[in-house]
């Protein structure tokens, strides 16, 4: 991780001074860490940025709501007129390219505006943003149909730089991830590496079968706070302490087609029967490959870890049991 992107992290879980703040519009304040001296951010400009936003709760004083970096994603956003005195995009407007600072916003103000919901157990009515401004791409007096035809490449060519980038330090992610965890892993002839924990029985999945299954499904770099980095999940203690839990969602075994899975994991599921355990390692190439998907950037290993509960065969009622 790079010395500027350390101090924003360290910034935005608190670990910095929050002293010699600005007073800015409405009830925004701000400190501004670092100025490069170039134009600043105007109305109509478009602009590639990394950032964290944190909230206070009643058990945690920075919950991570977003994290660009643990994401390896940056964002882009287009800078329109701001929607109320104090949002977030007039405080961007304070900086240029390559500056970096903390804004604390008003999270009435937010949902009144914006419409989406205050997250539940607040202690306190902040939002922070700590943002980098990567790039800016001024709009100046372009048309907008030149200027969106400038957006366009300037995004194409960015996307095409991150997707390089994933695919060259792939294999070095993989390695890292073994060696930080120890790991006496199996190499198949796929390239899928795996360590299985338990056999289980003897039965064993086909393509047509349905599975039912405990997992959990992370990337290969840890949270900046050396939390595991997991996107998905059937255990609700760990979505709880990944901070992905939802009231919405059942955290129960998933029934599950096996062949509509990733690749690596239908491969890795045939290799045990009901009652086993196993750590599947994916390269993209059995995951989700050069497109990626959702939160999954393209050419992103990944990690399951999964338990199989039980094999459906088809028009079957109830799973086969250990």
């Amino acid at each position: 991780m790079k010395k500027g992107i350390i101090i924003l992290v360290a910034a935005a879980l608190g670990l910095s001074a929050c002293n010699k703040f600005e007073k800015g519009e409405g009830d925004m304040t701000y400190k501004i860490y670092k100025s490069e001296g170039k134009p600043k951010i105007q109305d109509g400009d478009y602009v590639k940025l990394n950032g964290v936003q944190t909230v206070e709760t009643n058990t945690n004083p920075d919950s991570v709501m977003v994290n660009t970096y643990d994401n390896e994603r940056p964002a882009f956003f287009a800078i329109s007129k701001s929607m109320f005195k104090g949002d977030l995009a007039s405080g961007l407007k304070l900086l240029g390219e390559g500056d970096s600072a903390i804004f604390k916003l008003n999270l009435d103000s937010m949902e009144k505006y914006s419409g989406q919901p205050k997250p539940k157990g607040l202690k306190s009515n902040i939002a922070s943003f700590t943002i980098k401004i990567e790039k800016v791409l001024h709009k100046g007096k372009d048309p907008d149909s030149i200027f969106e035809a400038k957006k366009r490449l300037f995004f194409e060519a960015e996307y095409r730089a991150l997707n390089e980038k994933n695919k060259r330090v792939e294999p070095a992610k993989i390695a890292k991830y073994v060696e930080e965890n120890n790991l006496k892993v199996t190499t198949a002839p796929s390239g899928l590496q795996y360590v299985i924990y338990a056999p289980g029985n003897s039965e064993r999945a086909t393509l047509t079968d349905t599975v039912l299954m405990d997992y959990t499904g992370q990337f290969t770099n840890k949270k900046s706070n050396g939390a595991l980095n997991v996107f998905d999940t059937s255990n609700a203690k760990i979505a709880k302490e990944a901070g992905i839990f939802s009231e919405n969602v059942q955290y129960v075994p998933r029934s599950l087609p096996l062949g509509q899975l990733p690749q690596g994991v239908i491969q890795g599921i045939q290799l045990i029967g009901v009652g086993g355990k196993i750590k599947l390692i994916l390269p993209s190439r059995l995951g989700f490959g050069e497109n990626g998907g959702g939160p999954i950037n393209p050419f992103t290993p990944l990690v399951f870890d999964v338990e199989l509960k039980g094999i459906i065969k088809p028009n079957a009622a109830v799973p086969l049991a250990k």
